[in-house]
């Protein structure tokens, strides 16, 4: 006997489908990790994370200053971190690495992009040869006694994470590519950074963590991926900046990079948001811990 609810239930697992794979192709930017906000349910502190959900691919960039606050974060945002593709860490400071305590506890054999650093906390290693060597010393003053490993391992946190260093620009999926910078900052100097392009049609996304090396370099090097960045997403690390500084950046990241829209969060710093939202008006985007920005 047919059931006339049958081709209700057609229509609404019809619907259901389709919702559903919507949702698992959204291309959006959803903040799990910032010190400032106004989304409920959620902890502020110091510190950037950031899920980016593009062409099907989930990527964490950055995993925030408390393993603690970043899953709880998570949890609130409703983020499976079971299913991320890949993790990025822009770069070793404590308030970007902390929370991979807990995603290693989620998902302990996920890929994790870093910095290629010799002896950072990512585990990489040297060469023996980076020391000059004296023959003609007794071995119990030589390292190793004279007779070193090819390689010096590096300590590490976190001994067996499947870290991947990238020190060149690197497409590690269709349409997403890492950018080194290294920092030539007093303070930060040396300091190896990546960031994020994901190729769109209308331009790049292009995701920062914190732009040790300073925003425009940061967007001269992502202009051999894409001269044209439609989003600029993250820290700019103006906190300290001075108001002719402030303001100049704002205007040139408009006129002379033509961004076609800004979504600063982290240590952009306070002056910065406020001269980046008169300088971009409705092109400002909004961007605290727990806001979700679609990406068109």
């Amino acid at each position: 006997m047919k059931s006339k609810f049958l081709p209700c239930f057609l229509v609404l697992a019809v619907i259901f489908c389709s919702a559903f794979s919507r949702a698992q192709t959204a291309n959006r930017v959803t903040v799990l990790y910032d010190a400032f906000g106004k989304a409920p349910g959620v902890t502020k502190d110091w510190g950037f994370s950031a899920l980016v959900e593009y062409g099907g691919k989930h990527i964490l960039f950055d995993t925030g200053n408390n393993a603690q606050i970043f899953a709880g974060n998570v949890k609130a945002l409703g983020v499976n971190l079971k299913k991320l593709d890949f993790v990025v860490i822009s770069h070793r400071h404590a308030d970007h690495t902390s929370g991979l305590n807990h995603v290693l506890s989620v998902n302990p054999e996920v890929t994790i992009y870093t910095p290629d650093e010799p002896f950072g906390s990512f585990g990489r290693g040297v060469p023996n040869s980076f020391y000059r060597k004296d023959d003609a010393l007794p071995a119990d003053m030589r390292y190793f006694d004279g007779k070193p490993p090819d390689m010096l391992s590096a300590g590490s946190p976190w001994p067996g994470a499947h870290f991947v260093p990238v020190n060149t620009t690197t497409e590690v999926t269709p349409g997403v590519f890492l950018v080194p910078t290294i920092s030539q900052t007093p303070g930060t100097l040396e300091l190896r950074e990546l960031s994020m392009a994901v190729k769109t049609p209308g331009g790049l996304i292009l995701v920062d963590g914190c732009s040790h090396a300073g925003v425009e370099k940061i967007l001269e090097a992502a202009s051999a991926v894409d001269p044209h960045v439609h989003l600029l997403f993250g820290g700019l690390h103006l906190v300290k900046a001075p108001d002719p500084e402030v303001d100049r950046i704002a205007l040139a990241l408009r006129d002379q990079w033509k961004l076609d829209a800004i979504a600063p969060g982290h240590c952009t710093g306070e002056p910065e948001f406020g001269a980046l939202k008169k300088t971009f008006g409705e092109k400002y985007i909004y961007a605290g811990v727990g806001i979700v920005v679609d990406l068109r």
